[in-house]
């Protein structure tokens, strides 16, 4: 029996089947990465509070991956509405779409127990919140649902980006073996 590595996979419940498809297609690159997808009502259930049960998983993962998918479809925003600020003024941004609040609370979550976090954000979607550029620091790259997931999975972008994230995992789950070091 090989070990695989847990880690965290957090995405809304997918109402298409690409996003469906997606989310298939990238728990088995996972896996035959040495990793094990988890999430919380798919592969692993609580009776705990949401926000609990959540941080159990967590604790027991070594890192996660966030997928923004298209939620909720807003044919136009005023952003900034009424603004009386001189440096924020009010802007209008047409047809986007938001994602769950669930996107922003487990990496969130994540950032503050320290594991690596890669998140992915589905075209379409506002890049606010935690995918707002640079806000967990390592890039988060578009993905684009139209095309067949293998696109984005055999891309160079994709490949650079998950070797990283995956080497840290690997520290973190390295780490988690080790005594703690009092000098």
């Amino acid at each position: 029996m090989t070990f695989k590595t847990s880690v965290f996979l957090s995405y809304p419940k997918p109402h298409l089947k690409k996003q469906e498809n997606f989310v298939n297609r990238l728990c088995e690159y996972l896996n035959e990465r040495g990793l094990t997808a988890r999430t919380l009502g798919v592969t692993d259930y609580d009776s705990d509070a949401p926000l609990t049960a959540i941080r159990r998983l967590m604790l027991e993962s070594n890192g996660l991956i966030a997928i923004a998918f298209r939620r909720s479809h807003h044919p136009q925003i005023l952003v900034n509405a009424g603004s009386d600020v001189v440096d924020r003024p009010e802007r209008s941004v047409k047809d986007s779409w938001s994602t769950s609040i669930w996107s922003h609370v487990e990496p969130a979550m994540a950032y503050q127990l320290g594991l690596p976090i890669l998140l992915l954000r589905e075209s379409g979607v506002l890049p606010d919140g935690v995918f707002e550029r640079g806000v967990v620091g390592l890039y988060s790259p578009e993905i684009n649902l139209a095309d067949d997931p293998e696109n984005f999975l055999k891309s160079s972008e994709w490949r650079q980006i998950v070797q990283q994230w995956e080497s840290r995992v690997n520290r973190v789950s390295e780490n988690k073996g080790q005594p703690p070091q009092l000098y």
